[in-house]
């Protein structure tokens, strides 16, 4: 079953002299569970991809289907609530909270969902225990490094348990050992949680770890590719 379709997705941006085509006629879909990593060299459209198949991006035209609604065309409120109870998303920056606590950083999102305190409380020491933190629960974003800022921001995307996953080089400013282990925990939470984790990457480790491989260039899918 396809839970995202993508239909003749185009983006230009005219905000220079010369009008750019991030993306030309973009049709994708992906089924649910999929672990699939959008790459290509830098400027080709895969983050342009990514905010549009997330909707944090109106395409110039075609349109987005996720789960069976068409988000291309809802009023922002609307967007805006589909994304909080049905989408996680895993920035480069990591985008936590620096003033919260690592579990207060993790139960956001099911704050903003108005989830009651217990099950918030317990969602999120699940979430740091099976990311190998739980004993950070009290630190603060600056009190932690690189690679576990990353797992704070991953477990504050999988804390409302969505359907989907989005994460934009979520590898982009880890080291190796960082980086193994957080693909580890995403792939284990795949195969559990049965969620669908789409990523932007240019990173060959997470390459490796993909089971389907999306290939683009100036802003068209040249490969597709499942293993």
């Amino acid at each position: 079953m396809s839970i995202i379709k993508a239909l003749n997705i185009t983006k230009t941006y005219n905000s220079t002299a010369v009008p750019v085509h991030a993306l030309n006629g973009i049709d994708l879909e992906i089924e649910k569970g999929e672990f699939t990593a959008i790459v290509g060299p830098s400027g080709c459209g895969k983050t342009t991809l990514l905010n549009i198949l997330g909707g944090l991006d109106h395409p110039t035209s075609g349109e987005v289907s996720l789960a069976g609604t068409n988000i291309t065309t809802m009023q922002d409120g609307k967007l805006i609530d589909f994304r909080l109870r049905n989408i996680g998303f895993v920035f480069q920056a990591y985008n936590l909270i620096p003033v919260l606590t690592t579990q207060e950083n993790v139960e956001f999102i099911m704050l903003l969902q108005k989830r009651p305190k217990k099950e918030r409380d317990e969602r999120a020491l699940e979430l740091l225990t099976q990311m190998g933190i739980a004993d950070k629960a009290s630190q603060r974003p600056s009190q932690l490094s690189g690679g576990q800022q990353q797992r704070v921001a991953v477990a504050r995307a999988l804390a409302s348990k969505p359907q989907f996953i989005l994460a934009d080089e979520p590898t982009a400013n880890l080291d190796s050992h960082s980086t193994s282990a957080l693909l580890d925990i995403m792939a284990k939470m795949n195969k559990e949680e049965g969620a669908t984790f789409v990523f932007s990457t240019h990173d060959q480790r997470v390459i490796d770890k993909a089971r389907r491989i999306i290939t683009l260039e100036d802003g068209q899918i040249i490969s597709d590719e499942t293993r």
